[in-house]
């Protein structure tokens, strides 16, 4: 490829990690603020966050891009530039799914350290920020790792805009070079790098929220057998 088309698509991985960052702290936002709503004791605040939920999980993605960046406009009179609007849509969206991973994640604290912190007169968000959140943290990272990784997928939906993403940049080159095979299995691999750093960034998370709590894998420790040899060469 000429110079020309590699700076096309490096930018289009820019335009994707950018969005990237942007959707996923959308999304982690609103996972630990619909994920908390859902363990709330009022049945009003359940109720319109597990809407919430079931509403966001149900529709598609993609549907939900088209929504803000065509329908939007027409209701309100104003229009979202591509990657506000899919920062917006996928943040959202994925931050449906987020949410059961932070409730699920706080109700396998066992109850015993709720009622600790019932015991030590500690108010709900004291007992959520002291008690709650420290132990069930380290258990949300592999399934949000999982969700990061979906999420950097996601990213692709927006090509439908004219966005200039990986996947909207990638398809011009392809057609510019008229070269389906390799120019596709570029953007496959662009693609694979990318989710790997995420997950063995996400591990390294893991582990040191988990060590913070006491539960860090312990190291492999190698036992070795020792031979004692008797004087007259026998082993016992």
């Amino acid at each position: 490829m000429t110079s020309g088309l590699w700076e096309l698509v490096l930018k289009g991985i820019w335009t994707t990690v950018q969005l990237l960052v942007l959707s996923a702290v959308l999304a982690t936002a609103v996972s630990f603020a619909v994920g908390i709503a859902r363990t709330h004791r009022l049945w009003i605040v359940r109720f319109l966050a597990g809407f919430y939920t079931e509403v966001f999980r149900g529709t598609s993605a993609l549907i939900m891009i088209f929504w803000v960046f065509f329908v939007l406009p027409l209701a309100f009179g104003w229009q979202l530039v591509p990657l506000w609007a899919g920062t917006l849509a996928l943040g959202l969206t994925y931050g449906a799914y987020g949410a059961e991973i932070v409730r699920g994640a706080l109700n396998s604290v066992d109850p015993a350290q709720r009622e600790g912190g019932i015991a030590l007169s500690f108010t709900r968000w004291q007992r959520m920020r002291k008690i709650l959140l420290p132990q069930a943290v380290p258990e949300m990272i592999p399934p949000f790792s999982n969700l990061l990784v979906e999420l950097l997928k996601g990213t692709a939906l927006v090509s439908v805009m004219g966005m200039g993403d990986l996947a909207f940049s990638g398809n011009l080159v392809r057609l510019a070079l008229q070269e389906s095979a390799q120019i596709y299995t570029y953007i496959l691999l662009i693609y694979f790098v990318i989710a790997f750093l995420l997950t063995r960034l996400m591990r390294g998370l893991e582990n040191r929220l988990k060590a913070g709590v006491g539960k860090a894998p312990e190291p492999a420790v190698s036992v070795r057998r020792s031979e004692t040899t008797t004087v007259g060469g026998g082993v016992s």
